[in-house]
């Protein structure tokens, strides 16, 4: 019941969310030709998976102002952490990241969409989707770099500068037994930030001319597969 586990609870169940809004579809793809989706699934799809991977980031970064209390401020943790706090940091990050879906899949699906009608991805994702719109895109495409860049930014700064006080502290302690305790209870969360956020930057940050789907796909199929089987071992 310590506010680590619970907040490994919401970990798992936005790496469940994520993962199962696009594997099972895509494993159905593999096995029954043709490979199609639905005007209204594919909404559905991009709508719930924003969702979920924008949760992840968040909480991820609520884990690590969990582990900066927990090393930094040891005495005050449990008055700190409170069961209320930990509420308000989970479901802060669900009720944000389902506006920001919500507000870009009916940006995206209000547009008309023409020509060829095959995405270019498994899964309906923004980037592959606006290039199937008619109209002028680059409107679509800035709010989905500020949102893209705000989401992965902060939260990524809120994960930095708490494991930089954690690395200050643990820098402090004269025991090598205290230090490895301490690296040992963050080395888990850190590497799990360094892989996810890593593929994250790799493909939302980098302009468009430089976008190659084949190394966005693999990317992706790394994040939302690969990822979400790695976590519970990693842990």
């Amino acid at each position: 019941h310590s506010p680590m586990y619970f907040f490994l609870r919401h970990l798992s169940i936005t790496d469940l969310g994520y993962s199962t809004v696009i594997s099972p579809k895509m494993m159905v793809n593999f096995v029954m030709p043709p490979n199609t989706i639905s005007y209204n699934c594919c909404a559905t799809q991009l709508a719930l998976f924003e969702i979920f991977i924008i949760s992840e980031l968040l909480i991820l970064s609520a884990m690590a102002y969990d582990r900066y209390v927990a090393i930094c401020k040891p005495l005050l943790y449990v008055v700190i952490m409170a069961e209320k706090v930990c509420w308000g940091l989970v479901l802060t990050p669900y009720l944000y990241s389902t506006f920001v879906s919500l507000f870009l899949t009916i940006k995206l699906f209000k547009l008309p969409f023409c020509g060829s009608n095959t995405i270019r991805y498994f899964y309906c994702d923004c980037v592959p989707l606006i290039s199937m719109l008619c109209s002028d895109t680059r409107e679509l495409e800035l709010i989905v770099l500020i949102f893209s860049g705000c989401n992965l930014l902060s939260s990524l700064l809120i994960v930095l500068v708490s494991y930089l006080f954690i690395l200050m502290a643990i820098l402090k302690m004269n025991s090598a037994q205290g230090r490895y305790k301490a690296f040992s209870t963050c080395s888990s969360h850190l590497t799990v930030v360094v892989v996810f956020y890593g593929t994250l930057l790799s493909i939302y940050l980098q302009p468009k001319s430089s976008h190659t789907f084949a190394i966005d796909k693999m990317a992706s199929v790394f994040y939302t597969m690969v990822i979400p089987m790695l976590n519970p071992i990693i842990y």
